[in-house]
């Protein structure tokens, strides 16, 4: 079972609950610098940097915010296989949304994560920075604090240079999303129109106010939302202003969105670097395939391998068909190239790996089929044991696997994979904005069905998939009815780390969907570490845990 591990360094600052409360670095660094003439000296775009390196912890791996934002939900889960992936039952507990306080280490460290982004971000406040510099570091702190708000019902908040030893103030409910909100839209004008995608920009920053107002009323009433129509308005205003830009449009192949080249994708509005080849500051993009890949699915690259883990549900495969059919087959991919199994140049031609949903017998890149490592061969199956515990010949095999992010062979050590990869992870995403103007639409009081369903198409035909001929918000019923604006949301952005919040938001989040029955609405905000709350009293334990 692989551990994950992020490894960051930085010299200004170290605390166990960032935001929280903090021992003060007064003594002097090898005896002559202040942890204020420390900052000084490196400058404050190096301290900028830091807070930039911080958002690659939460978003590159899949266990980070995507375990709790996909694996919780009916796009993800994790079987155990005989003795790997049990962790302790952690991620059938997120599944099957079982979890308790303090008993899931990943959403304690993402808890961990979103704080030290915050903290780190607002440290840049401190020293004196240019208004674009303030601008940048407090867009990464909206973003974090975003994030905990969606997780956790609450989040932490102190200003540049208040006393670190006391607890800062915590915000929930209306003026937790009010402050993001004035955050956001007082940064602006110090932001640049567009930026590298890897940089604050007026772009991202207008969809990170687009998601703030179209979850404001779920992030109040998480159990009864309301979709006032003035943030619905903000949310179409601000979406035309993206949409009539001309500096977006869809990318020919999906998957380009994803490839070892995506930092050119047309698509993207924020996302986080890498580079092909290095070590510097590749915060695990790797961990984006490895897990759902099987041991052999690296065959040809060996010692590279898969970790036989993330896997997805027939529930989810299927709803990429739009008539009504149960059972979907690779042939069925061609209704929508979203489903992938095509060849991609890079990756097909060299590792046999074609990205999208892998199910059935997967090959080599000289066509040859390949085997598990007992010898059977190695054919993704849609079923899944319903305890998620395999036991079976077969328990190597099942789930179908997604492979979203294509592996870049391009490396330096091109005969044997070295796992550094320029796959830059995608946060904001073009289509997404197209998505919730679409939704923001039907929702406002003069509802515009026609509006809506012209976006929807328009971004299907870009993909290569039929027309929707109607476009109602969800099926309460049926979370995976193919014929609604939530499925269509799925089949765009899947395992993007927008799912649960989608389902809370659509009021679908507690409904039974495959191996989940039923569930009680306290999941739907995570538990806060005991270590955090012991730090700041003002953190109080969400209901249920």
């Amino acid at each position: 079972m692989k551990k994950y591990t992020y490894l960051k360094a930085t010299a200004v600052v170290f605390c166990v609950s960032g935001i929280f409360a903090c021992t003060k670095l007064d003594q002097k660094l090898n005896s002559s610098f202040t942890a204020s003439q420390y900052a000084g000296a490196l400058g404050t775009s190096t301290l900028l940097h830091a807070a930039y390196v911080d958002v690659g912890a939460p978003y590159t791996d899949l266990a980070g915010v995507f375990a709790l934002e996909e694996v919780t939900t009916d796009e993800a889960l994790i079987p155990t296989r005989a003795g790997d992936w049990d962790d302790n039952g952690k991620w059938r507990a997120l599944h099957q949304q079982t979890y308790t306080a303090d008993a899931v280490d990943v959403i304690l460290s993402q808890f961990t994560n979103l704080n030290t982004l915050s903290f780190d971000a607002t440290n840049v406040l401190a020293f004196n920075p240019t208004p674009g510099q303030a601008a940048e570091a407090r867009f990464l702190r909206a973003l974090s604090l975003y994030q905990q708000l969606d997780l956790f019902g609450q989040y932490a908040y102190r200003s540049a240079g208040e006393d670190l030893l006391k607890p800062s103030k915590v915000y929930t409910g209306e003026p937790a999303v009010q402050l993001i909100i004035s955050e956001l839209t007082s940064i602006l004008p110090n932001l640049p129109m567009v930026n590298t995608v890897s940089i604050a920009s007026q772009d991202a920053a207008k969809v990170l106010l687009m998601k703030t107002y179209l979850n404001h009323g779920a992030f109040v009433n998480r159990m009864s939302p309301t979709f006032a129509d003035a943030d619905m308005q903000q949310v179409i205003t601000l979406g035309n202003s993206l949409m009539t830009s001309g500096r977006y449009t869809y990318m020919k192949n999906y998957f380009d969105n994803f490839s070892p080249t995506n930092s050119n994708s047309t698509e993207n509005i924020f996302a986080y670097p890498n580079t092909s080849g290095t070590k510097a500051e590749n915060s695990g993009v790797t961990n984006r395939w490895y897990p759902t890949l099987h041991y052999n699915s690296f065959g040809a690259k060996a010692p590279a391998s898969g970790w036989n883990g993330f896997s997805t549900v027939a529930d989810f495969y299927n709803s990429f068909s739009l008539t009504g059919k149960t059972t979907m087959s690779i042939a069925d991919s061609t209704v929508d190239p979203r489903m992938g199994e095509r060849f991609y140049k890079g990756v097909t031609d060299v590792s046999g790996m074609k990205p999208g949903l892998l199910v059935g017998q997967q090959y080599d890149q000289n066509g040859v089929a390949l085997l598990d490592r007992k010898g059977n061969p190695l054919a993704f199956d849609p079923n899944i044991a319903a305890n998620l515990k395999e036991t079976g010949n077969n328990l190597e095999v099942t789930g179908i696997r997604v492979l979203k992010y294509g592996p870049d062979f391009s490396g330096l050590d091109h005969a044997n994979y070295n796992g550094f990869a320029g796959n830059w992870v995608v946060i904001f995403r073009y289509p997404d904005v197209v998505l919730m103007v679409a939704e923001a639409k039907i929702r406002s009081t003069a509802a515009d069905m026609g509006g809506a369903l012209m976006l929807v198409n328009s971004l299907r035909s870009a993909r290569g998939a039929s027309p929707m001929t109607m476009l109602p918000l969800s099926n309460p019923s049926n979370v995976s009815d193919p014929n609604t604006l939530l499925a269509e949301r799925s089949r765009e952005l899947y395992w993007e780390s927008v799912r649960r919040t989608d389902l809370i938001r659509f009021g679908m989040f507690m409904t039974p969907w495959a191996y989940k029955p039923a569930s009680d609405a306290h999941y739907m905000l995570f538990p806060l570490p005991s270590s955090a709350i012991a730090a700041n009293p003002a953190l109080k334990q969400n209901p249920g845990y």
